[in-house]
């Protein structure tokens, strides 16, 4: 009996296998059943079932590839062949920039002369000028101190001398003005950047209490300063408040100077301790102390000369505020000159320049009255000259 039980589950079995393989069969999908990537696309229109027989569905023919267009050559390709008889052609145009102030026997400024009455001689070749102009623009100045040990010991008359100079020039800038103070001994430091912030330089000045080396190398913190503000456009100086003596610069008074020429930045002295040196000499001071501070003298003279700007040796502290208002009007007022120079050559040589005034029509040397008819005395400040560039290959 157990067998054949068996083996009535087993016929049953084997009657329900075929059913439940069809029924699994029936439900895959096919060809034209609805699938989630047949939803998500626009639905084409389903062909017509013939009994019996799979018919395949049929595909739409592609359309033909574009053909490939051809690049379009660049009008401004160049050819890696130049042919040996073509014309190159390279600008060689140079601008000289030159700040012109002419200044009465007093160094006030002179306005009102025009272009005409202005030549400008190159190495001794006059020169056509190409733009004129006057006005009043903001100045960016760097006010070079000497702070040292030798002359500066607190609370001697150096130390007031130089920071009576110092705070005195200060307040004469306008709020446009640019600033930077920089004081050196044996090295040179940067108490303060540029900045129109006055009360940045009055809080940099306020550590100028104890000195610190004995040795002052003005050469060295001039050109320095010189270098960084060559490629300051507008109205430049530097401003040295010191006794010019150099005692350890790395560099000589020849090199210092051909470096000042070739920067084309103004630079204005004032000479601190000059009534100190009168009183001295007056006690009998040695004969070498004496030519060691006529010498810082004429350097000082020379810097200022040949860079464009004017020197100041006060014996009073009374005459700052008259020596500010020059350096001033000499500053802001100046005759703004440029011209092409026709020496074109590239060889790096310095250039001499010399302005003069002169009368157009006789090209003789121009007078100038004042309002009651008087000749003026006056002097024309300007760079002696400029580097040419080197050739660039």
């Amino acid at each position: 009996m157990k067998y054949g039980m068996l083996s009535a589950i087993f016929a049953a079995a084997l009657i329900v296998y075929p059913a439940l393989f069809t029924t699994r069969s029936l439900g895959q999908e096919g060809p034209q059943s609805q699938s989630s990537e047949s939803v998500a696309k626009p639905k084409k229109k389903p062909a017509q079932p013939v009994p019996d027989q799979a018919q395949p569905q049929e595909q739409e023919p592609e359309a033909p590839a574009p053909a490939e267009e051809k690049p379009i050559p660049s009008e401004f390709k160049k050819p890696k062949d130049v042919p040996k008889d073509t014309p190159t052609f390279r600008s060689e145009a140079t601008t000289v920039n030159v700040d012109v102030a002419v200044l009465d026997d007093h160094n006030h400024f002179i306005p009102n002369i025009s272009q005409s009455s202005f030549r400008v001689l190159e190495d001794g070749i006059p020169q056509q000028i190409s733009q004129f102009g006057h006005s009043e623009a903001p100045m960016t100045i760097c006010m070079v101190i000497e702070f040292s040990g030798r002359f500066q010991a607190f609370w001697t008359q150096g130390w007031y001398e130089t920071l009576q100079a110092s705070y005195g020039f200060l307040e004469t800038l306008k709020p446009d003005d640019n600033v930077a103070v920089v004081t050196y001994d044996l090295r040179t430091t940067i108490l303060s950047d540029f900045s129109p912030d006055k009360r940045k330089a009055e809080q940099a000045m306020s550590l100028l209490r104890i000195p610190g080396f004995s040795e002052s190398n003005v050469f060295d913190a001039l050109t320095d300063m010189a270098d960084r503000m060559s490629g300051i456009e507008g109205r430049k100086a530097i401003l040295l408040i010191g006794s010019g003596i150099d005692t350890f610069s790395k560099i000589t008074f020849d090199k210092a100077r051909r470096s000042l020429q070739e920067s084309g930045v103004p630079i204005y002295t004032i000479s601190v301790l000059q009534i100190s040196r009168i009183m001295a000499e007056a006690n009998g001071m040695s004969p070498t102390a004496d030519l060691t501070f006529l010498q810082a003298d004429n350097e000082m003279k020379t810097f200022s000369k040949e860079t464009g700007g004017l020197s100041f040796f006060p014996r009073f502290v009374g005459e700052y505020p008259a020596i500010f208002r020059q350096i001033e009007d000499a500053l802001r007022n100046q005759y703004a000159i440029a011209y092409h120079p026709t020496n074109t050559a590239r060889d790096g040589k310095f250039r001499h320049i010399k302005v003069e005034l002169i009368n157009p029509e006789t090209n003789e040397p121009l007078r100038l009255q004042n309002q009651k008819g008087k000749a003026i005395k006056y002097q024309i400040v300007a760079k002696a000259g400029y580097k040419a560039p080197h050739e660039v290959d």
